[in-house]
């Protein structure tokens, strides 16, 4: 091969490479400029062609209740629609969701299971100790008078039942005591040949001149001491009723005083009232004679013990709370009025909000003193009531076979804030071919701790979400489905909530969740689906409570309403 030659050959392999480069790069080109959309897009096309495929149905991101058929822009915000799949089955109801199994994962999907179980709460309340009303008493002037001596003479002094109080002189008791001795005197003159009439009548003005004196304040001591003497007292001493402190003091000596006019003020401190404020929400938690403990800053780290005996009928409108009063023994005086103190009453619930209280299973307690508590029927130490049982006060002991509430973890309830005892959960739906979730309006009891008592709507064994029920619900309202946000929507026809597209029933009346054919009733000629065995006895027992979600029944329950309706059949 001669250089030429070779020179020829060389050109013509540089030609086809330019060739081959120039045809890959046009159709690069073309493909771009065709968006994707050219022969590679016609084979997927025609591959595509032989299945049709569903229609698309395109909403906006922010505006979920807007839903087209074609991809554009939203006409509330302008941003560019999304397609939106939704595999779910529509026949289960509006608020039934599916996910596959990968997307479950990756939500972090977590359930837990309905249980009953008692519920316990320490409920915490604030207050401060005051003087125990039914044991303060006032020394009073029970005659007109001049103080000439006050025994007691400042405020804080202990005294003793008995103990001298007052030195009074008034002219009124020297007064009594004269129509006493006289008619003292006139008994004694009486002679034998008396009429019996008389003598009674002398007797009778000695008896009530006698009581006059012991009105007056006089003791059994002091009427005798007259009497032996023949002289009447110049003055009257005033004891001391009971033992207790010397709190108040409003008079001084030489003052005038009329009847009634206070001069001490004295206490037992031996036993205090403890004062708490309790919120509305606490309530369900308290009863009468339940255990109060509480601390003070004076004894830190001692626990001192009370009982409630008193919880206030009426709210304070400007706390937003009710006054709890409990009573302390305070043997050793340590407690004193005012101080404040941090109380915990341990409370636990059985259902129907028993407290649960096996110290006072069996026991009789005094409806106006929570501190008497006896063994056997019988009366008030104090007031001479008679006692009460415990469980006529809302008591339950643990013993009893009273069921436990149902529970639900607190992280399970969505809260509305629309109605205070409702909340959103989302039910596992049991049986379905993939992770299928319901959402289910419930009614709450209180919490307790990390959980919810749960009044309706759910059932014993049943799994709720815990974690990952705030994603279900937003997927729900991306969907334009009834979510936690959904508006309140107008009351739906008897029965429609619970009906599928072609009328028939899809729901179970009971706990709302998707009906199993294999469990029904036959009730008033007509067959009742429901979810689980257990909800057939539940709608027997009260067949009315439910009537009105089922389709079956919808135009009975329309004609009923109509006809309890007062307006009804009013011609104007």
């Amino acid at each position: 091969m001669n250089k030429k030659t070779h020179i020829n050959l060389l050109k013509q392999g540089v030609f086809v490479l330019f060739l081959v480069i120039g045809f890959a790069a046009g159709f690069v080109a073309a493909y771009f400029w065709f968006d994707g959309k050219g022969l590679l897009s016609d084979v997927q096309e025609g591959a595509s062609s032989q299945e049709p495929a569903a229609e698309t149905i395109w909403t906006c991101s922010m505006h979920p209740q807007i839903r087209e058929t074609q991809p554009g822009k939203c006409r509330i915000c302008g941003m560019d629609l999304i397609p939106l799949d939704d595999d779910s089955d529509d026949s289960m109801g509006e608020r039934v969701i599916s996910f596959s199994p990968e997307i479950v994962k990756l939500m972090q999907v977590q359930t837990s299971p309905v249980v009953r179980q008692v519920v316990t709460k320490d409920v915490r309340l604030v207050g401060k100790l005051a003087l125990d009303e039914t044991r303060t008493k006032t020394i009073t002037a029970w005659v007109p008078g001049r103080i000439d001596r006050l025994y007691v003479d400042y405020t804080g002094i202990r005294v003793n039942a008995g103990d001298h109080m007052v030195f009074l002189y008034s002219p009124d008791l020297i007064t009594a005591q004269a129509e006493f001795l006289e008619a003292r005197a006139s008994q004694q003159r009486l002679g034998p040949a008396v009429s019996e009439l008389v003598r009674q009548s002398v007797v009778s003005s000695l008896t009530a001149a006698r009581e006059k004196l012991l009105l007056l304040g006089l003791t059994e001591a002091q009427v005798e001491k007259i009497q032996q003497q023949g002289q009447p007292l110049d003055h009257l001493t005033i004891y001391s009723p009971m033992g207790g402190i010397v709190i108040e003091k409003k008079a001084n000596e030489g003052m005038y005083v009329q009847t009634g006019s206070p001069i001490y003020t004295i206490s037992d401190l031996s036993r205090l009232w403890v004062m708490m404020d309790a919120y509305e929400s606490d309530l369900t938690w308290l009863r009468f004679g339940q255990t109060v403990e509480f601390t003070t800053e004076a004894w830190p780290g001692e626990v001192f013990t009370g009982r409630i005996s008193f919880i206030n009928p009426l709210l304070n409108d400007a706390t937003r709370t009710i006054r709890v009063r409990a009573v302390v023994d305070n043997p050793d005086g340590r407690l004193k009025p005012d101080m404040l103190v941090r109380a915990v009453v341990a409370s636990s619930l059985a259902e129907g909000g028993r407290v649960i209280e096996p110290l006072l299973a069996g026991k009789w307690i005094c409806p106006m003193h929570g501190e008497i508590v006896k063994d056997a029927p019988g009366q008030c130490d104090i007031c001479h009531m008679p006692l009460e049982t415990a469980e006529s006060l809302g008591y339950v002991a643990a013993q009893e076979p009273e069921p436990a509430p149902l529970v639900i973890p607190a992280s399970a309830a969505l809260l509305t804030g629309r109605k205070l005892d409702r909340a959103l959960v989302y039910a596992v739906v049991e049986g379905a071919d993939r992770p299928t979730y319901i959402g289910r309006e419930i009614v709450l009891g209180p919490r307790a701790g990390d959980y919810y008592v749960v009044r309706e709507g759910l059932m014993e064994g049943e799994q709720v979400v815990t974690r990952g029920n705030f994603k279900i619900d937003s997927e729900l309202q991306l969907r334009g489905r009834p979510s936690l946000m959904s508006r309140d929507s107008e009351p739906m026809p008897a029965g429609h909530q619970h009906a599928g597209a072609d009328g028939e029933q899809i729901l179970c009346p009971v706990m709302d969740g998707p009906i199993n054919k294999d469990v029904f009733v036959e009730y008033e000629g007509k067959t009742v689906y429901f979810c689980c065995p257990g909800c057939p006895e539940m709608f027997l027992a009260e067949p009315e409570k439910y009537l009105h979600k089922l389709p079956q029944f919808a135009e009975a329950e329309q004609t009923k309403e109509q006809t309890q309706d007062p307006t009804h059949n009013h011609v104007p």
